[in-house]
């Protein structure tokens, strides 16, 4: 009976101390249920993992790998019914040559060297003195500084990892199989628009191809993901950590005029959804068609601008002389345009057709988020044939009531030259500080702002046409 009572109790210890043991359970990569990124043009990513668990009731160690090594521990959160995070810890020690020895520090190590210049190898021990600034080892009754031959470790140390994981203490208000979320952000993500446009001969049409570049470096691969991308400026608090976007995303359901993204707004920005899953590699930059415009209404335009507003404070004379004029590509971002798709900031590449049909090179610009019914300026470059010379005729200062105001009068001499074949049309703006007045002019002046106005002046083939002005500014 006494025997009896013994095994009783030793049974009743053992499942009283297997009661009270906390599980873990590990949810693998092989667990994946869907894996959802939002990718921002800020170096940011926003990552949601779906993997099913096995989870027992009541409290219990969740391990969850293949995160991103750039992970910013403290955005992330987990989703999972009936369960409730109650600690979390981002484990980022992770195998290397270095942690390996700083694992190790105090501990034995082997050395496996060579005899001389022979194939033939033996070995050393040595014991790990310190790692700081360089590797300090002691063999036998030496100390020595350098690692000569390469090194055997008896075992991988507990907390190191190939990859980093997030730890967290769970309470699960049931057992069993269920779907669980982790949501972070993560840097070393990024994308970029750039944008190819086909331009014709006679340059007032052309075909906009848009491509999305994404680049991945935030420390793992993301296989047959749901790619969403943001444009947009997203705000951040620094150092660098940010709110997380809580709000989940939907798929855009507009078939009207399908691109190869969908889009829809989010806040003020505006959100393209790839239409498949992708895999995005660690360390892999791969290209997305965003969209394609095709026979899209422009017009090209030669600009001839102000270099500088200083010239009208001080005598100067002559200030620029064959200056080739800017030829820019203008277009409005509408539906009669053939246009009309938000366009993320990029670098766009214009391609012109030439007379035998091939399409040349003619220029690139970089062009901000542009929404719709926005209009769109490319600058190509500089005119070849089109130059322009700018001459100031006349200058005069004086002292306004008080003798507190400076009163200046000058005038200018605009001469735009057109080695062309054919008749051209020039814009010529001015920006113009202080308070300011057009005195006298050889053609009408448009005033587009407090301190701008322009000309537009005809020039015909193979001749000159000559623009003069004065200007009166009072300035405090």
């Amino acid at each position: 009976m006494l025997l009896r009572a013994i095994k009783c109790g030793l049974l009743g210890a053992v499942i009283l101390l297997t009661g009270t043991s906390q599980a873990k359970v590990t949810a693998t990569v092989n667990e994946r249920q869907s894996l959802q990124l939002t990718v921002y043009n800020s170096n940011l990513a926003l990552i949601r993992d779906s993997r099913k668990v096995d989870l027992q009731q009541g409290e219990q160690e969740l391990v969850f790998g293949g995160i991103a090594t750039k992970i910013q521990p403290e955005s992330a959160f987990l989703n999972g019914k009936g369960v409730e995070v109650l600690e979390q810890n981002y484990s980022f020690d992770l195998l290397s040559p270095e942690s390996l020895l700083r694992k190790h520090l105090g501990k034995e190590i082997i050395i496996v060297r060579r005899k001389n210049d022979m194939d033939e190898e033996y070995r050393v021990k040595a014991r790990v003195l310190s790692v700081a600034g360089g590797v300090v080892l002691q063999i036998d009754d030496q100390i020595e500084t350098a690692i000569d031959g390469r090194i055997i470790f008896p075992e991988v140390p507990e907390g190191l990892h190939a990859k980093p994981y997030l730890t967290m203490m769970v309470n699960s208000s049931s057992s069993g199989e269920r779907e669980v979320k982790l949501s972070y952000l993560t840097q070393g993500m990024t994308w970029r628009a750039d944008y190819v446009a086909r331009l014709n001969k006679e340059s007032n049409r052309l075909d906009l191809q848009g491509w999305v570049t994404l680049t991945n470096s935030s420390g793992t691969e993301y296989e047959n993901a749901r790619l969403q991308l943001v444009a947009g400026d997203v705000n951040r608090v620094q150092p660098e950590r940010m709110v997380m976007l809580a709000a989940e995303t939907r798929m855009a359901a507009d078939s009207a005029k399908s691109p190869p993204m969908q889009r829809e707004s989010l806040l003020a920005y505006h959100l393209y959804s790839v239409d498949r899953p992708t895999t995005v590699l660690q360390n892999q930059t791969k290209q997305i068609s965003l969209l394609q415009e095709n026979d899209a209404i422009c017009r090209q335009q030669f600009v001839f601008r102000s270099p500088s507003p200083h010239y009208y404070w001080s005598r100067v004379g002559e200030i620029v002389k064959g200056v080739g004029v800017e030829v820019i590509l203008r277009m409005k971002n509408d539906e009669a345009s053939n246009l009309g798709l938000p366009k993320p900031a990029g670098t766009v590449r214009v391609y012109r057709e030439d007379e035998s049909g091939s399409y040349q090179f003619v220029g690139e610009d970089t062009v901000p988020h542009t929404p719709e019914n926005k209009q769109m300026n490319i600058k190509l470059g500089r005119s070849f044939d089109i130059t322009a010379d700018r001459v100031q005729t006349e200058f005069t200062l004086s002292r306004g009531a008080n003798n507190q105001q400076r009163i200046y009068e000058s005038g200018y001499a605009i001469t735009v030259h057109n080695a062309k074949a054919e008749n051209t049309e020039v814009k010529i703006e001015e920006n113009i500080p202080g308070d300011w007045q057009i005195l006298s002019e050889s053609q009408p002046h448009v005033k587009e702002s407090a301190a701008k106005v322009s000309w537009k002046v005809k020039v015909n083939a193979k001749s000159s046409t000559e623009l003069r002005y004065r200007v009166r500014q009072i300035m405090e």
